[in-house]
Protein backbone atom coordinates (compact mmCIF):
# COMPACT_ATOMS: atom_id res chain seq x y z
CA UNK A 1 0.00 0.00 0.00
CA UNK A 2 1.68 3.36 -0.95
CA UNK A 3 2.09 5.76 1.80
CA UNK A 4 -0.24 8.58 2.36
CA UNK A 5 1.61 11.52 1.21
CA UNK A 6 3.56 9.68 -1.50
CA UNK A 7 3.53 11.45 -5.33
CA UNK A 8 2.03 8.86 -7.01
CA UNK A 9 -1.20 8.70 -5.08
CA UNK A 10 -3.49 10.08 -7.59
CA UNK A 11 -7.24 9.41 -5.89
CA UNK A 12 -7.29 11.77 -3.77
CA UNK A 13 -10.32 14.52 -3.99
CA UNK A 14 -8.15 17.37 -4.40
CA UNK A 15 -5.03 18.14 -6.37
CA UNK A 16 -1.25 17.58 -4.35
CA UNK A 17 1.56 19.90 -4.68
CA UNK A 18 3.65 17.76 -6.82
CA UNK A 19 0.51 17.66 -9.31
CA UNK A 20 -0.37 21.28 -9.00
CA UNK A 21 3.43 21.10 -10.11
CA UNK A 22 3.19 19.40 -12.84
CA UNK A 23 -0.19 20.73 -14.46
CA UNK A 24 1.50 24.13 -14.65
CA UNK A 25 0.01 25.97 -11.40
CA UNK A 26 1.82 28.65 -9.14
CA UNK A 27 4.12 31.14 -9.91
CA UNK A 28 6.21 31.13 -13.19
CA UNK A 29 9.39 32.93 -14.06
CA UNK A 30 11.16 33.73 -17.72
CA UNK A 31 13.69 35.90 -18.23
CA UNK A 32 12.91 37.90 -21.14
CA UNK A 33 14.74 37.90 -24.57
CA UNK A 34 15.83 40.51 -26.81
CA UNK A 35 13.34 40.84 -28.96
CA UNK A 36 10.93 41.92 -25.60
CA UNK A 37 13.63 44.73 -24.82
CA UNK A 38 13.15 48.35 -26.10
CA UNK A 39 16.15 49.86 -28.02
CA UNK A 40 17.36 52.55 -26.42
CA UNK A 41 16.96 54.33 -29.87
CA UNK A 42 13.09 53.83 -30.05
CA UNK A 43 10.31 56.29 -28.83
CA UNK A 44 8.82 54.71 -26.01
CA UNK A 45 5.09 55.43 -27.56
CA UNK A 46 5.25 54.34 -31.35
CA UNK A 47 8.41 52.14 -30.27
CA UNK A 48 10.22 53.08 -33.66
CA UNK A 49 13.31 55.15 -34.17
CA UNK A 50 12.80 58.28 -32.75
CA UNK A 51 12.35 61.55 -34.54
CA UNK A 52 13.26 64.57 -32.62
CA UNK A 53 13.47 62.82 -29.56
CA UNK A 54 12.44 64.52 -25.95
CA UNK A 55 12.86 63.13 -22.68
CA UNK A 56 11.19 63.45 -19.55
CA UNK A 57 12.85 63.90 -15.90
CA UNK A 58 12.49 60.49 -15.35
CA UNK A 59 14.87 59.16 -18.23
CA UNK A 60 11.76 58.23 -20.79
CA UNK A 61 12.44 59.44 -24.43
CA UNK A 62 9.51 59.63 -26.54
CA UNK A 63 9.19 61.37 -30.05
CA UNK A 64 7.88 64.79 -30.38
CA UNK A 65 5.39 64.47 -32.56
CA UNK A 66 3.92 61.31 -30.12
CA UNK A 67 4.34 62.80 -26.84
CA UNK A 68 2.96 67.00 -28.36
CA UNK A 69 -0.47 64.32 -29.93
CA UNK A 70 -0.42 62.11 -26.40
CA UNK A 71 -0.83 65.10 -24.17
CA UNK A 72 -3.12 66.93 -26.39
CA UNK A 73 -5.65 63.74 -26.27
CA UNK A 74 -5.14 64.27 -22.78
CA UNK A 75 -6.30 67.29 -22.22
CA UNK A 76 -9.28 66.87 -24.44
CA UNK A 77 -10.17 64.17 -22.53
CA UNK A 78 -9.65 65.94 -19.41
CA UNK A 79 -11.83 68.86 -21.26
CA UNK A 80 -14.61 66.25 -21.60
CA UNK A 81 -14.55 65.36 -17.95
CA UNK A 82 -14.93 68.16 -16.19
CA UNK A 83 -17.95 69.28 -18.65
CA UNK A 84 -19.60 66.22 -18.02
CA UNK A 85 -18.42 66.27 -14.03
CA UNK A 86 -20.07 69.96 -13.83
CA UNK A 87 -23.54 68.68 -16.20
CA UNK A 88 -23.86 66.36 -13.26
CA UNK A 89 -23.53 68.60 -10.32
CA UNK A 90 -25.93 71.11 -12.23
CA UNK A 91 -28.21 67.81 -12.83
CA UNK A 92 -28.13 67.11 -9.26
CA UNK A 93 -28.79 70.62 -7.83
CA UNK A 94 -31.90 70.72 -10.67
CA UNK A 95 -33.38 67.78 -8.71
CA UNK A 96 -32.72 68.56 -5.10
CA UNK A 97 -34.33 71.97 -5.41
CA UNK A 98 -37.49 70.62 -7.85
CA UNK A 99 -37.75 67.89 -4.44
CA UNK A 100 -37.74 70.83 -2.19
CA UNK A 101 -40.16 72.56 -4.23
CA UNK A 102 -42.79 69.75 -4.37
CA UNK A 103 -42.64 69.05 -1.08
CA UNK A 104 -43.74 72.17 -0.43
CA UNK A 105 -46.05 72.20 -2.87
CA UNK A 106 -47.72 69.28 -1.22
CA UNK A 107 -47.38 70.75 2.71
CA UNK A 108 -48.94 73.73 1.22
CA UNK A 109 -51.95 71.58 -0.27
CA UNK A 110 -52.40 69.19 2.79
CA UNK A 111 -52.85 72.25 5.04
CA UNK A 112 -55.06 73.84 2.29
CA UNK A 113 -57.26 70.54 2.23
CA UNK A 114 -57.26 70.69 5.88
CA UNK A 115 -58.63 73.70 6.63
CA UNK A 116 -60.49 74.38 3.79
CA UNK A 117 -61.65 70.75 2.94
CA UNK A 118 -65.24 69.80 2.26
CA UNK A 119 -65.60 67.17 3.13
CA UNK A 120 -65.62 66.80 7.11
CA UNK A 121 -63.39 65.08 9.53
CA UNK A 122 -64.19 61.93 10.94
CA UNK A 123 -62.88 61.71 14.22
CA UNK A 124 -63.95 57.79 14.61
CA UNK A 125 -61.20 55.66 15.01
CA UNK A 126 -62.76 52.61 12.83
CA UNK A 127 -63.17 54.27 10.23
CA UNK A 128 -60.26 53.99 7.66
CA UNK A 129 -58.64 57.70 7.08
CA UNK A 130 -55.55 58.69 4.76
CA UNK A 131 -52.76 60.43 5.50
CA UNK A 132 -54.50 63.53 4.16
CA UNK A 133 -57.74 63.17 6.34
CA UNK A 134 -59.57 62.11 3.19
CA UNK A 135 -62.28 58.80 3.71
CA UNK A 136 -62.71 56.43 1.07
CA UNK A 137 -62.20 55.93 -2.31
CA UNK A 138 -64.16 58.88 -3.64
CA UNK A 139 -61.22 61.14 -2.35
CA UNK A 140 -59.60 62.53 -5.48
CA UNK A 141 -56.13 63.33 -3.90
CA UNK A 142 -56.20 59.54 -2.95
CA UNK A 143 -56.68 58.79 -6.45
CA UNK A 144 -53.50 61.01 -7.31
CA UNK A 145 -51.38 60.06 -4.96
CA UNK A 146 -52.14 55.92 -6.20
CA UNK A 147 -51.27 57.31 -9.26
CA UNK A 148 -47.86 59.02 -8.14
CA UNK A 149 -47.12 55.99 -6.52
CA UNK A 150 -47.51 54.17 -9.84
CA UNK A 151 -45.09 56.48 -11.67
CA UNK A 152 -42.23 56.54 -9.15
CA UNK A 153 -42.39 52.54 -8.06
CA UNK A 154 -39.47 50.72 -8.18
CA UNK A 155 -39.55 47.55 -9.08
CA UNK A 156 -36.98 44.99 -10.77
CA UNK A 157 -38.84 42.48 -11.72
CA UNK A 158 -41.32 44.95 -13.75
CA UNK A 159 -38.96 46.30 -16.96
CA UNK A 160 -41.06 49.66 -17.30
CA UNK A 161 -40.09 50.01 -13.42
CA UNK A 162 -37.18 49.75 -13.12
CA UNK A 163 -35.04 51.97 -11.70
CA UNK A 164 -31.71 53.20 -13.81
CA UNK A 165 -28.78 52.79 -11.99
CA UNK A 166 -26.48 56.80 -11.48
CA UNK A 167 -23.60 56.56 -12.66
CA UNK A 168 -21.61 59.20 -10.63
CA UNK A 169 -18.55 61.39 -12.46
CA UNK A 170 -15.75 62.47 -10.13
CA UNK A 171 -13.88 65.33 -10.28
CA UNK A 172 -11.18 64.35 -12.88
CA UNK A 173 -7.64 65.70 -12.51
CA UNK A 174 -6.39 68.37 -14.24
CA UNK A 175 -2.63 67.89 -14.65
CA UNK A 176 -1.67 65.26 -17.89
CA UNK A 177 0.61 62.28 -17.46
CA UNK A 178 3.78 60.84 -18.87
CA UNK A 179 2.34 57.49 -20.55
CA UNK A 180 5.50 55.51 -19.25
CA UNK A 181 6.01 56.56 -15.74
CA UNK A 182 3.15 57.81 -14.64
CA UNK A 183 3.91 60.64 -13.03
CA UNK A 184 2.90 64.60 -13.72
CA UNK A 185 4.29 65.71 -16.77
CA UNK A 186 4.14 69.34 -18.84
CA UNK A 187 5.04 70.20 -21.66
CA UNK A 188 7.59 72.57 -20.29
CA UNK A 189 9.43 69.84 -18.41
CA UNK A 190 10.79 67.85 -21.22
CA UNK A 191 13.63 68.67 -23.12
CA UNK A 192 15.66 67.41 -26.00
CA UNK A 193 17.95 64.98 -26.43
CA UNK A 194 20.89 64.68 -29.02
CA UNK A 195 22.70 61.99 -29.47
CA UNK A 196 26.69 61.43 -31.52
CA UNK A 197 26.10 60.00 -34.92
CA UNK A 198 29.32 57.72 -35.38
CA UNK A 199 30.94 59.31 -38.67
CA UNK A 200 32.85 56.42 -39.19
CA UNK A 201 31.84 55.44 -42.98
CA UNK A 202 32.88 51.86 -42.41
CA UNK A 203 30.24 51.07 -39.47
CA UNK A 204 27.99 53.54 -41.05
CA UNK A 205 24.75 51.99 -42.09
CA UNK A 206 21.56 52.89 -43.89
CA UNK A 207 19.72 56.24 -42.88
CA UNK A 208 17.04 54.66 -40.88
CA UNK A 209 19.77 52.46 -39.25
CA UNK A 210 22.11 54.60 -37.52
CA UNK A 211 24.88 54.20 -34.87
CA UNK A 212 25.39 56.41 -32.36
CA UNK A 213 28.52 56.21 -30.00
CA UNK A 214 29.76 58.21 -26.42
CA UNK A 215 31.43 61.99 -27.14
CA UNK A 216 33.63 61.34 -24.31
CA UNK A 217 35.07 57.53 -24.80
CA UNK A 218 33.63 56.55 -28.74
CA UNK A 219 32.24 53.49 -27.40
CA UNK A 220 29.16 52.24 -29.60
CA UNK A 221 26.03 52.88 -27.41
CA UNK A 222 23.80 49.61 -26.88
CA UNK A 223 21.06 48.30 -24.91
CA UNK A 224 23.95 47.22 -22.50
CA UNK A 225 25.22 50.31 -21.61
CA UNK A 226 23.45 52.62 -19.19
CA UNK A 227 22.87 55.74 -20.60
CA UNK A 228 23.06 59.57 -19.06
CA UNK A 229 21.60 62.77 -20.61
CA UNK A 230 22.37 65.70 -19.82
CA UNK A 231 18.62 68.25 -19.40
CA UNK A 232 20.72 71.56 -19.73
CA UNK A 233 21.97 70.80 -23.38
CA UNK A 234 20.54 67.20 -24.06
CA UNK A 235 23.79 65.72 -25.31
CA UNK A 236 24.25 61.67 -24.13
CA UNK A 237 27.01 60.19 -22.63
CA UNK A 238 27.88 57.06 -21.09
CA UNK A 239 27.06 56.22 -17.52
CA UNK A 240 30.94 55.81 -16.69
CA UNK A 241 32.17 58.76 -18.74
CA UNK A 242 28.98 60.54 -17.07
CA UNK A 243 30.37 59.71 -13.56
CA UNK A 244 33.99 60.18 -13.80
CA UNK A 245 34.31 63.33 -16.44
CA UNK A 246 30.52 65.50 -16.53
CA UNK A 247 29.68 64.96 -12.61
CA UNK A 248 33.00 66.05 -11.27
CA UNK A 249 33.74 69.39 -14.02
CA UNK A 250 30.26 70.23 -14.00
CA UNK A 251 30.40 71.33 -17.27
CA UNK A 252 29.38 69.18 -20.36
CA UNK A 253 32.29 67.56 -22.97
CA UNK A 254 30.60 68.44 -26.05
CA UNK A 255 29.26 72.18 -25.64
CA UNK A 256 31.24 73.27 -22.60
CA UNK A 257 27.61 74.30 -20.81
CA UNK A 258 27.77 74.35 -17.00
CA UNK A 259 25.69 71.68 -15.45
CA UNK A 260 24.34 70.52 -12.02
CA UNK A 261 23.85 67.28 -10.51
CA UNK A 262 20.43 67.44 -11.67
CA UNK A 263 20.84 67.90 -14.62
CA UNK A 264 22.46 64.20 -15.03
CA UNK A 265 19.07 62.24 -16.16
CA UNK A 266 19.39 58.56 -16.65
CA UNK A 267 18.26 57.28 -19.80
CA UNK A 268 16.00 54.20 -18.30
CA UNK A 269 15.32 50.84 -20.33
CA UNK A 270 11.94 49.41 -21.35
CA UNK A 271 10.21 46.83 -22.91
CA UNK A 272 8.10 46.94 -25.97
CA UNK A 273 4.67 47.10 -23.87
CA UNK A 274 4.92 43.61 -22.41
CA UNK A 275 7.18 44.18 -19.61
CA UNK A 276 8.68 46.35 -17.19
CA UNK A 277 11.61 49.44 -17.14
CA UNK A 278 14.35 48.58 -15.39
CA UNK A 279 17.56 46.07 -15.45
CA UNK A 280 15.07 43.14 -13.76
CA UNK A 281 13.07 42.44 -17.17
CA UNK A 282 11.44 39.31 -15.58
CA UNK A 283 8.50 37.74 -16.38
CA UNK A 284 6.06 36.29 -13.89
CA UNK A 285 2.45 35.16 -14.08
CA UNK A 286 0.84 32.78 -11.53
CA UNK A 287 -1.83 30.17 -12.08
CA UNK A 288 -4.79 29.00 -9.66
CA UNK A 289 -7.64 26.38 -9.78
CA UNK A 290 -11.24 27.60 -10.03
CA UNK A 291 -13.46 26.77 -7.16
CA UNK A 292 -15.31 23.61 -7.77
CA UNK A 293 -14.73 23.87 -11.57
CA UNK A 294 -10.87 22.12 -11.91
CA UNK A 295 -10.08 24.99 -14.54
CA UNK A 296 -7.39 26.70 -13.96
CA UNK A 297 -7.67 30.74 -13.40
CA UNK A 298 -4.67 33.32 -14.95
CA UNK A 299 -4.02 36.10 -12.04
CA UNK A 300 -1.94 38.16 -14.10
CA UNK A 301 1.66 39.35 -12.01
CA UNK A 302 1.79 42.59 -10.11
CA UNK A 303 4.25 45.21 -11.75
CA UNK A 304 6.95 45.85 -9.31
Amino acid sequence: MPQRHSKNNNDLAYFTYDEKKKLGYGTQKERLGKDSIKPFDACSLCLKPFIDPLCCQKGHIFCKECILECLLSQKKDIQRKLAAHTSQLKQEQDEEAEKLALQKARELDAFDQQNHGALPQYSDKNINHDRNGFHGANSVKTTSYEEEALRTMKAFWLPSATPDAPVKVNAPSTSTTCPEGKENLKMKSLFSIHFTEDTNEEKKGSALDKTYICPSCKVTLTNTLSLVGLSSCGHVFCKKCADKFVAVDKVCLVCNKGCKERHLINLVKGGTGFAGHGDNLEAKDFKHLGSGSGLGLVRPAQKT
